[in-house]
């Protein structure tokens, strides 16, 4: 009986486990959420990296610094027209030719409209690669009362190496400011810095980051393009001054080519120089354009020389190894001669070819190598010198503190003797 009681009670003791009903709409309901927050998660990730990418690609890209491409600018040699071959092979003709009245062409204002018009519109094309550099520099008045003052000059896009865009300009406007800002042809305004200067010319290569430009500024086309001043055909022919002709902002005069066969002499290299009908001053500067838009010449009116009252300007050919040099960042390799082409007069009397030095700096590597005025240089390294151009170019490949051997001619008595020397180029 005991057994039995026991039994019932471990009966009624013991527990039964029932399993919980499964609550559907509470699954539904965290699954929702789960989802729900998994994207809430994901959107907010996207934005993050978004966001902070920049950042993180700039600071790990920090230390590394862009490499510029290398600007390279072709030569123009001396080019002789179809026409002039053609002049030059004809005989004299014998008979005269009389021109009738009826046989002159005339022209009507409506030709003198259409020019007007296509000058504009060249110059319009033109003033994209023009811009203004100033100079910017601190000063202080009678009162002590600082103030800030300008010096402005015009300068011209000539290339693009992928990092700054590179600007051609007068050295003598930003030599002793403070800050270069920049104007370009839609106002936009940017810092720049010099990247190098050459003393010959006093031009200068401001050179302005490409991240601190805006596309429109970077477009390809706005870069200037370099004519040939070696041609024969700019003798004679229309050409637009544009910048600052007449020293003003912004000035534009037209008129002809009136004589291209002057040189000016100047240490280790020599620059053609064209003359034209247009008025000029001291402060003029800018640049000589032909009709097709292109570059070929810069207003130069430094030179005593020449008259300060019509336009003068070197011929862009001779500057395009320099402003390919300075927009590379480059030094000038210095010699210290003044020079000239040997005449067919001079080769005549026995002066052998090459390049002739008429002056010596005083304390240049040419002097410190024992180089005279009179003397001919013949070869540079083995490589044949047939005139001061040759030369030049053989000085300009060069880099500074390189040494070359330099083989000249030097009259000695009734003859001319060689003789090597060995020179350190200096800068």
């Amino acid at each position: 009986m005991d057994e039995i009681n026991n039994k019932e009670e471990y009966e009624l003791i013991r527990e039964r486990i029932k399993t919980r009903p499964i609550n559907r709409k509470k699954l539904f309901r965290r699954t929702v959420i789960t989802a729900a927050m998994a994207v809430i998660f994901g959107v907010l990730a996207c934005i993050t990296f978004l966001v902070l990418e920049p950042v993180f690609s700039e600071l790990l890209s920090h230390n590394e610094t862009p490499v510029p491409n290398e600007i390279t600018i072709p030569t123009d040699k001396e080019e002789t027209s179809p026409e002039d071959m053609i002049l030059e092979d004809r005989e004299e003709p014998q008979t005269q030719i009389i021109i009738k009245e009826t046989d002159r062409q005339t022209t009507s204002i409506e030709d003198y409209v259409n020019y007007s018009n296509e000058v504009y519109d060249m110059y319009r094309a033109c003033q994209k690669s023009l811009v203004t550099v100033a100079g910017v520099s601190q000063d202080v008045d009678w009162f002590n009362n600082s103030y800030e003052s300008q010096d402005t000059t015009t300068g011209l896009i000539v290339a693009n190496n992928g990092v700054e865009l590179l600007i051609l300009t007068e050295s003598d406007a930003i030599k002793n400011s403070e800050s270069i800002e920049v104007t370009f042809f839609n106002e936009l305004t940017a810092e720049g810095t010099i990247k190098e200067t050459d003393k010959n010319t006093g031009l200068a290569i401001i050179a302005v980051p490409a991240s601190k430009l805006t596309a429109t500024v970077l477009d390809p086309a706005i870069i200037a393009s370099l004519g040939n001043s070696k041609t024969n055909r700019l003798f004679a022919t229309p050409v637009v001054a544009i910048g600052r002709p007449l020293g003003n902002v912004d000035s534009i005069e037209t008129g002809i080519v009136t004589s291209k066969s002057s040189t000016i002499n100047m240490v280790d290299n020599n620059y053609d120089v064209f003359t034209t009908d247009m008025n000029g001053n001291a402060s003029s500067n800018g640049f000589i354009y032909n009709l097709n838009g292109e570059v070929v010449g810069l207003i130069y009116q430094k030179s005593e020389i020449y008259s300060q009252s019509t336009l003068s300007a070197i011929g862009i050919s001779d500057l395009k190894k320099t402003i390919e040099r300075m927009s590379n960042g480059r030094a000038r390799a210095y010699l210290g001669v003044t020079g000239t082409d040997v005449t067919s007069d001079a080769a005549a009397h026995g002066v052998p070819a090459g390049a002739f030095i008429m002056e010596i700096e005083m304390g240049s590597p040419a002097m410190n190598a024992g180089i005279q005025s009179g003397d001919v240089i013949t070869r540079i390294d083995g490589f044949e010198i047939t005139s001061f151009t040759v030369f030049t170019e053989s000085i300009s490949s060069h880099s500074i503190q390189d040494e070359v051997t330099i083989t000249l001619e030097r009259l000695s008595g009734d003859e001319y003797r060689e003789i090597e020397v060995n020179v350190t180029l200096g800068e």
